[in-house]
C-alpha cells in the first residue's frame, strides 16, 4: 500500500529552507477509508502542508485499502497519526494498548449518522421493513456500528428486519447505491452527507435524509503509543492553532469539515466500545 505515497512537494521547499536534509525523520499519516482516495489526498495536501511548516518536517500521507489496515499499521508503527472514527479508535487501543487520541473536531463530541432513501413512500424506519438496505464498512463507526447499536436498541435486527443488506464500503458509494436504486435506504455520517450536499455530489431533491441517530462521539487524531511524546505535543499543539479567523487556516478546516479542533481523550469512546461488545462486534 505504500507504492504511490503522496509527498507534499511544496513542505518539501519549506523543510530545505528551514535548513532540513533528505535525511530528516518523516511523519507518516493515514485515515480511515471512509471516502475515495483521491478525495482524501485532496482534503489532507493543505494540512499536510501546515503541519509541515508547524512541525519543521516532511508530512506523508499513503491511502490504505480498508479499515482494518490502518490499525495495523499504527499498531506496527508504519504510520505515525491516522484520522480514525470512534470505532477504528476503540480496535486501535485495544491492539496498541497505548495509542493516543490527540484531538477531534468540535462536531465530534456530537456526531450523528443519517438514514437517507430515494423512495418516496419511505418516512420513517418502519417503512423499511421487509426492503432492502445499505451501511458503509463494517467497521465505520457512523456508517455501520453506531447505527447498527441504535436500531437494535429499538429492536430492530437488521438482518432479520430488512430483506437484504449490504456494505458499501464508503460514505459516498452507500450514497451512489441509494441514488441509483440499488437499495431501497442506506446510512451515512451527517458529516459526509452535508458535505456531499454541498459539492453537488448528490441530489437532494432525488435522495434525502428520514431520519438520524442520536448524538455519540466519533473521529479523532490519533498518534501511536511509541511517538515521541515531544513530537506528539507539537502536533497536538498545530492542531489546536488553527483558527477559523484566520482566512487561510479556515481553508484547511473547511476541507476537514472542521469549525476548529479541540482536545480529546480515550475515555470519551468509552461508548463506542460498549455498543460495540453490544452488537458482538467486540467480544
Amino acid at each position: 500500500m505504500r507504492k504511490h505515497p503522496w509527498t507534499l512537494a511544496a513542505g518539501l521547499a519549506l523543510c530545505l529552507s528551514a535548513g532540513l536534509s533528505l535525511a530528516s525523520e518523516t511523519l507518516r499519516v493515514s485515515a480511515v477509508p471512509d471516502e475515495a482516495p483521491s478525495e482524501s489526498l485532496r482534503t489532507f495536501k493543505p494540512l499536510g502542508a501546515y503541519l509541515e511548516v508547524e512541525l519543521g518536517m516532511p508530512v506523508e500521507f499513503t491511502p490504505l485499502a480498508d479499515y482494518p489496515a490502518v490499525v495495523e499499521a499504527l499498531a506496527n508503527d508504519r504510520i505515525d497519526l491516522a484520522w480514525l472514527g470512534g470505532f477504528t479508535f476503540v480496535q486501535t487501543r485495544l491492539k496498541t494498548g497505548n495509542a493516543l487520541p490527540l484531538v477531534q473536531r468540535e462536531q465530534d463530541a456530537e456526531f450523528t449518522s443519517v438514514f437517507i432513501t430515494a423512495d418516496p413512500a419511505i418516512q420513517a424506519l418502519s417503512d423499511l421493513q421487509g426492503k432492502t438496505f445499505a451501511f458503509g464498512s463494517v467497521s465505520s463507526t457512523s456508517g455501520s456500528l453506531m447505527p447498527r447499536y441504535f436500531l437494535q436498541q429499538d429492536g430492530i435486527t437488521p438482518e432479520h428486519y430488512f430483506s437484504r443488506i449490504g456494505y458499501a464500503g464508503t460514505h459516498d458509494a452507500t450514497v451512489a447505491w441509494v441514488q441509483a436504486g440499488k437499495v431501497d435506504g442506506g446510512v451515512l455520517s451527517a458529516s459526509a452527507w452535508d458535505k456531499l450536499v454541498a459539492t453537488g455530489k448528490v441530489d437532494p431533491h432525488k435522495v434525502r435524509v428520514f431520519a438520524s441517530t442520536p448524538a455519540y462521539f466519533d473521529y479523532n487524531w490519533t498518534v501511536r503509543g511509541s511517538l515521541d511524546p515531544a513530537l506528539a505535543e507539537k502536533i497536538k499543539s498545530a492542531f489546536l492553532a488553527l483558527d477559523p479567523a484566520n482566512l487561510a487556516h479556515k481553508s484547511i478546516l473547511d476541507l476537514q469539515s472542521a469549525s476548529r479542533f479541540i482536545e480529546t481523550s480515550a475515555e470519551n469512546y468509552s461508548g463506542i466500545e460498549d455498543a460495540a461488545r453490544a452488537v458482538e462486534l467486540l467480544r
